[in-house]
């Protein structure tokens, strides 16, 4: 089984890994709410997904001012 003669560099091995970087994910905006949500998942915020309520969101909790 053939092995390599020598030893590969790090500058080498790090131009290989040049491209091994993480995309921004993609967003759009919600066609219901107006909301900004990532493409292809249900708006938190509305609860809709291409044009179908899909669940009821909670209402967000009030916080309780201390007296």
């Amino acid at each position: 089984m053939p092995l390599p003669k020598r030893r590969h560099s790090s500058t080498r091995q790090a131009k290989r890994r040049t491209h091994y970087k993480l995309d921004a994910p993609s967003v759009s905006t919600c066609t219901n709410c107006g909301e900004t949500r990532r493409s292809y998942q249900i708006c938190a915020n509305c609860g809709y997904y291409s044009g179908r309520i899909w669940f009821t969101p909670k209402p967000a909790k009030e916080t309780a001012e201390a007296a």
